[in-house]
């Protein structure tokens, strides 16, 4: 296969010139000693001689073309091969609650952490592009477009396109509809035979990931804002309170680079917007910053709201530093957690996980560790609600669903 693959690497203009060169008049003699050749008569010759060059022209024609047409002799290469041999997954989704989403920068999702993590395991990029609907999504797997979908397509869509799928459940719904999100959150392949197929399943359903794919469904919960009260509470706060400080938030944010739309689902969760909020603890303001914080980050008046958002937005810039060489996609929500915890907190559990060959710069990796430790360590699960609570308000936000 490596040698085929290398003849293809002839370009089209080199593959012209040399057909040009076999169909140009030769004079090539026949080789008279041969008793079949001397036999021929002219005219069976200058076939022969035609045949043979139209021959080689049609070789050369071949070689010419693309090497994923070549190398499987007219069947498709598989996905697996593929994804190696590009160190690229590519996957169509559709973005949604359970699925991904991606907006201002901000890319996540319960799906695609699990894509994520699939990704690692294998030890490639991913190519994540985005499908109106799942029908589009599913085709572009039928075509050879993406290598998997990322959807939550019903099975009667999937057969009729005749493609296989891998709920991400592995058969426990309950763990992601107890959590909002749909029971049927699916990979699909061109086919159940391809090992990039193989390898999905055993990658979703062994036991121990299992488990945290469980775990990530609570992060990602999506029953924060559904009962009428929360999502009166939270619509009215944006609506009275926000514009009081819009102006502040957006100012803070440019000034310390942040989406300021972070910063009010902080403020949110914080003190519901309440400048003059105040904690048992002696927190105060409208980013609850403890007396410490707030001369730390150069705050003289916490209940100022431009001071406080200030300080809160100049504390997270720090917890993000601190958390530079967690990947982007992960590292808001490390920055987060220390926000809530103090970062030597994340960094001690970030040490154990890498004790246990775990990679510490996953997320999904941290949240498990924090909900199994959460009895044995209250500030665990202050630090899971807090993080996820400000994804909920934030995604909110941006979505405007309320």
């Amino acid at each position: 296969m490596q040698r085929i693959t290398y003849r293809v690497k002839v370009s089209a203009q080199e593959a012209k010139r040399r057909i040009s060169y076999l169909l140009r008049p030769s004079k090539q003699r026949l080789n008279t000693k041969s008793n079949i050749v001397s036999s021929v008569t002219p005219i069976a010759s200058a076939r022969f001689a035609r045949t043979k060059k139209l021959a080689q022209v049609s070789s050369i024609a071949l070689l010419s073309l693309p090497a994923q047409s070549l190398t499987t002799m007219g069947v498709q290469m598989p996905a697996y091969d593929r994804v190696m041999s590009e160190d690229t997954l590519t996957i169509a989704a559709v973005p949604g609650d359970s699925t991904y989403f991606a907006t201002d920068g901000f890319q996540h999702g319960f799906g695609f952490d699990l894509v994520n993590s699939y990704a690692d395991e294998l030890g490639v990029d991913i190519d994540l592009r985005a499908y109106a609907n799942e029908e589009a999504a599913l085709k572009a797997v039928r075509s050879g477009q993406a290598d998997m979908a990322l959807t939550t397509a019903s099975t009667q869509l999937k057969s009729q396109l005749n493609l296989s799928s891998i709920n991400v459940s592995c058969g426990y719904d309950a763990s992601l509809t107890k959590n909002g999100l749909h029971p049927k959150v699916s990979w699909t392949f061109s086919s159940s035979n391809d090992p990039l197929s193989k390898k999905a399943s055993y990658f979703l359903c062994d036991n121990i990931k299992l488990q945290n794919t469980q775990k990530l469904a609570a992060f990602y919960n999506q029953n924060l804002l559904k009962d009428a009260y929360s999502q009166d509470h939270f619509k009215k706060t944006l609506t009275e309170k926000l514009p009081d400080y819009q102006s502040s938030f957006e100012e803070q944010a440019r000034n310390y680079n942040h989406d300021w739309e972070l910063l009010v689902a902080m403020g949110y969760q914080e003190s519901h917007l309440d400048a003059n909020a105040v904690s048992p603890t002696g927190v105060r303001g409208l980013m609850m910053l403890t007396n410490n914080t707030a001369k730390a980050m150069g705050v003289a008046d916490r209940v100022d709201p431009y001071q406080s958002i200030g300080g809160g937005a100049r504390y997270l810039e720090q917890m993000k530093d601190s958390f530079a060489d967690v990947p982007k996609t992960d590292r808001i929500w490390f920055a987060l957690a220390g926000y809530n915890m103090g970062p030597n907190a994340v960094k001690s559990i970030q040490r154990k996980l890498r004790d246990q060959g775990i990679d510490d710069k996953s997320w999904a990796n941290v949240y498990a560790y924090l909900a199994d430790n959460k009895a044995s360590n209250s500030r665990y699960g202050q630090a899971m609600h807090y993080v996820s609570n400000i994804r909920s308000y934030l995604e909110t936000i941006k979505t405007q669903t309320v």
